[in-house]
C-alpha cells in the first residue's frame, strides 16, 4: 500500500518525500533510498504524525498530506489539488467527496461562502451533533498546505476530543482564526477514498486496482480475455498485440512481447517473454523465453532458463539454470538443471540431467543436433558433442565426442517360462511355505557403456 502511495506522490511531480513511520521503521526496507522516512514514537494522531516530519517541512513549499492506508489515489488528484491550494492562495486545501453512506467519516462543515470552517469527527457518538452526522461531504484525509502557514497552526493542536489524539483536521480552524483562506477539492471518483482498515478492505481495494491496470493495459492494444480472473503487477510491461488468456498471474518485472500468447492458467514471475511466444498452462520464475517460443503445457521454468528463438519447453518438462539454443527442442517428460544445449538438438522423453552428485552442482554440455532418445540420464559433469545421438535407455556418464552414437545400458538376457515357474513357486507357497523353492532373479547381467 504505501508504495502506491509513494509512486502517486512521485508522478504528481513531488520535490521531496516523508513517510511517517512507527518505531523499528518497519516500512524503511520497502521504500527507495531517495525517500526520507520519520518516526513517531507513540500513535497519537494525525496532527502528531506531522509534527514529526516538521523539519523537512519548507515553510515557502506547497506541502501535501497522504494516506498510506488510502493507496488508489491517483497522481492526477495530487497535482490537481496542490495546484488548487496555489492557485487560490489558500492556506489549506483539503480533498473531499459525498458519500451516500458516509459512517465512519469525518464530515466537511462549511461556512457561508463554501470555504471549509471545519472538519468534525465521528469516531465516538460524542464527537458530532446529529445535525453534523447527517452530512454526506466527507474528508478524505489528504491535504494540500501552504507551509509557512502550517507550522505554527500544527504547534497550537490540541487533543481535547473523545480519543485524546491530536487531529490534522483541527488544523483548519486554526487557521481560519488566523483570517487564512481553507476551501476544498471535492473528487468525483470515490473509489479514490477507499482505506483499508482490514482484509476485506484490502481485497476490495485491491480488485479496483487491478481493473485499472487491465484497463489501462487494454487500452494500450494488449488482450485480456477474462478481466476479473486475470491478476496483473503494475509493473508488467505488456506489449500491443499480447493475449492473456483467463486465469493467468503476471507478477514482478515480467515483460511480454508483441504478439505473444500467455495462458490459460499461467503465471510468471520477473519472466522475459519475447515475440510471437506461446506460454500455456505453465508456472515461469525469473527466466527467458525468447521470439517465437513454445513452452507448456504444465512446464516448470525456473530461475535462470534461457529459451532462444524458437525453442521449446514442453509438456511437463522442468528447467533451470539452463540455456537451450535456437530451435532446440525439450518436448516433454524430462529435467533440465544447469545445463547448455546448443542449436538444433531434440531432447528425448523422460531425459534428466543429473547435476547433484551429493556435495556440488555440475553442468552438462549439449552440443548443436543432437538426438537423446527416451529414458536418458546425463551424469554431469558431461559433454555431448555436436550431431551425437543417444540410444534409448542410456546412463551417459563419460563424454561423448562429435557424431558418435552414445549407449551405456544393462545388456538384456530372457529367461524362458520364467511365467511357469512364478506359478509353480506359488503354488508351492500355498500348500507348504518351507518347501518353497527360491525365487529367480528378474535382473539382467550387468553391462557397460559403450
Amino acid at each position: 500500500m504505501i508504495g502506491w502511495v509513494v509512486a502517486a506522490a512521485e508522478a504528481a511531480g513531488a520535490a521531496k518525500i516523508v513517510v511517517v513511520d512507527a518505531p523499528g521503521e518497519p516500512l524503511r526496507p520497502v521504500l527507495d533510498d531517495d525517500i526520507a522516512s520519520v518516526v513517531q514514537e507513540q500513535a497519537l494522531g494525525t496532527a502528531d504524525a506531522l509534527r514529526a516530519a516538521t523539519a523537512h517541512i519548507d515553510p515557502d513549499a506547497c506541502i501535501v498530506v497522504l494516506n498510506g492506508d488510502v493507496p488508489l489515489v491517483r497522481p492526477e488528484t495530487v497535482a490537481a489539488l496542490a495546484e488548487a491550494q496555489q492557485e487560490t492562495g489558500a492556506a489549506a486545501t483539503i480533498l473531499t467527496a459525498s458519500f451516500d453512506d458516509p459512517t465512519g467519516y469525518g464530515r466537511i462543515v462549511r461556512a457561508e461562502d463554501g470555504t471549509v470552517e471545519r472538519v468534525v469527527e465521528t469516531k465516538k457518538p460524542e464527537d458530532a451533533t446529529p445535525e453534523e452526522l447527517e452530512i454526506r461531504e466527507i474528508n478524505v484525509g489528504v491535504y494540500a498546505f501552504a507551509g509557512a502557514a502550517l507550522l505554527p497552526a500544527l504547534a497550537r493542536v490540541g487533543n481535547d476530543n473523545a480519543q485524546g489524539e491530536y487531529y490534522l483536521p483541527d488544523v483548519l480552524p486554526l487557521l481560519r482564526r488566523q483570517g487564512h483562506l481553507v476551501t476544498a477539492f471535492e473528487l468525483d471518483d470515490v473509489s479514490e477514498t477507499l482505506g483499508v482498515n482490514d482484509r476485506v478492505q484490502l481485497a476490495e481495494v485491491r480488485a479496483i486496482a487491478q481493473r485499472r491496470i487491465n484497463d489501462e493495459l487494454m487500452r494500450g492494444g494488449t488482450t485480456i480475455i477474462d478481466p476479473d480472473n486475470t491478476v496483473i503487477d503494475v509493473d508488467v510491461k505488456l506489449a500491443p498485440d499480447t493475449l492473456i488468456e483467463p486465469g493467468c498471474a503476471l507478477h514482478g518485472s515480467t515483460s511480454v512481447g508483441e504478439g505473444s500468447v500467455i495462458g490459460p492458467h499461467t503465471t510468471l514471475v520477473d519472466v522475459s517473454v519475447g515475440a510471437g511466444a506461446n506460454v500455456i498452462h505453465s508456472y515461469v520464475v525469473g527466466a527467458e523465453i525468447g521470439d517465437r517460443v513454445d513452452v507448456g503445457p504444465f512446464a516448470y521454468l525456473r530461475p535462470g532458463a534461457v529459451l532462444r528463438e524458437r525453442s521449446k519447453a514442453g509438456a511437463f518438462v522442468e528447467i533451470k539454470n539452463t540455456e537451450v539454443g535456437a530451435g532446440s527442442k525439450v518436448p516433454h517428460l524430462s529435467y533440465i538443471g544447469d545445463a547448455t544445449i546448443g542449436e538444433g538438438a531434440n531432447i528425448g522423453a523422460s531425459t534428466i540431467t543429473a547435476n547433484y552428485d551429493g556435495y556440488n552442482k555440475h553442468r552438462t554440455t549439449i552440443g548443436s543436433n543432437v538426438h537423446t532418445a527416451v529414458h536418458t540420464s546425463l551424469v554431469a559433469p558431461v559433454e555431448l558433442g555436436d550431431d551425437v545421438t543417444i540410444g534409448a535407455g542410456s546412463v551417459i556418464t563419460k563424454n561423448v565426442p562429435d557424431g558418435a552414437l552414445g549407449i551405456a545400458r544393462e545388456r538384456q538376457r530372457n529367461i524362458e517360462n520364467y511365467a511357469d515357474r512364478v506359478r509353480e513357486r506359488q503354488a508351492a507357497e500355498a500348500a507348504d511355505p518351507k518347501d518353497a523353492p527360491e525365487p529367480e532373479s528378474a535382473g539382467g547381467e550387468t553391462g557397460e557403456q559403450q
